[in-house]
């Protein structure tokens, strides 16, 4: 007689530390898959630890980062760009967050084994290459319950991480941050991270200098004071709970009062599975940094509900976007 096996059930054992790493890599590598699966693990942990507060400032952003991907198989970008700036630029998106993930989920689901242990166990995220100034922050929070402290020491780790693998990586700094089509972007604040609500109206702020890692650390802090202290919260949770990422815009477009066409793609018919390694040889970005400059108060705008200027915006991209074709075909 055959008898199935019963798959082990770590949440009920007592498993020692290299099996729960071995647990954490596994898992980590199944949902870094791509842009979509990165939202909604995010998202899925957020909900089971409301407590870390960065895990769904990470799952808006990263629907963001969703659709700057597929706005490139758009209607627009695709008259303005060629395959090879629009392939680059993908990948600028998709190296950022797959690194971010692959650095950031090991630590949220450490701190899930550490609470189903109860006790800490944060000597573990060397094991991920994780840096040195987490495994204090993440110690700090266990023993102060500092969710604030926590949410920026998250913000500051993710956008040093980035820094040398993709902001100062020769190919995207050369062919990427240093074109034209990407300094009118950020000449004109294009680059805007928006989170809507079901009414239709979004909110959120720009970045100019995205390069500057003192300006997305900023940018980060205002984007979590927006979530979670402007009174949005509740409209924001029930947009994530209610409107499946797929990677198009038009997932908030569609809420507009104006009827919208559908002008970008979904993200999983626009791309493949794209395949990362892992710098065996990193260093950590922790060692000789002063940190404490980045806690600091942030600065935050008085306007952040950005609905119209928003929709300007989009039309000015378009304006120039047919602009540059006009010019291109003489």
């Amino acid at each position: 007689m055959f008898i199935k096996k019963k798959r082990l059930d770590l949440a009920t054992l007592e498993p020692n530390d290299d099996e729960i790493v071995s647990h954490i890599v596994n898992t980590t590598n199944n949902k870094n898959y791509d842009n979509i699966s990165r939202t909604k693990a995010y998202e899925d942990f957020y909900f089971r630890h409301p407590e870390i507060k960065w895990a769904y400032l990470a799952s808006m952003v990263s629907r963001n980062a969703g659709w700057s991907m597929t706005d490139l198989q758009g209607k627009w970008l695709r008259k303005a760009l060629s395959i090879e700036q629009r392939s680059l630029l993908f990948m600028t998106y998709e190296h950022a967050n797959w690194t971010i993930f692959q650095d950031a989920y090991p630590q949220l689901l450490l701190y899930e084994w550490s609470k189903k242990r109860n006790k800490p166990l944060f000597y573990l995220l060397n094991a991920f290459q994780v840096s040195h100034f987490m495994e204090i922050e993440w110690t700090r929070f266990w023993q102060e319950d500092q969710t604030e402290r926590l949410l920026t020491a998250l913000i500051i780790n993710e956008q040093n991480i980035i820094q040398n693998p993709v902001i100062d990586n020769k190919k995207y700094k050369d062919k990427v941050f240093k074109t034209i089509p990407y300094k009118i972007q950020d000449r004109f604040h294009f680059s805007t991270v928006v989170f809507p609500i079901l009414s239709g109206k979004l909110f959120g702020f720009s970045v100019s200098k995205f390069n500057h890692l003192k300006n997305r650390i900023e940018l980060g802090k205002q984007l979590a004071w927006l979530l979670f202290s402007a009174g949005l919260y509740d409209q924001f949770i029930t947009f994530s709970k209610s409107v499946p990422h797929t990677g198009s815009r038009y997932d908030y477009e569609r809420y507009f009062p104006e009827f919208r066409k559908r002008e970008t793609p979904l993200l999983r018919t626009s791309y493949p599975m794209v395949s990362h390694s892992i710098d065996e040889n990193r260093k950590d970005w922790f060692h000789g940094q002063d940190t404490e400059k980045w806690f600091k108060e942030k600065k935050v705008p008085n306007h952040y509900e950005l609905t119209e200027w928003f929709k300007h915006k989009q039309d000015q991209l378009h304006l120039l976007t047919l602009l540059q074709e006009y010019w291109r075909n003489g």
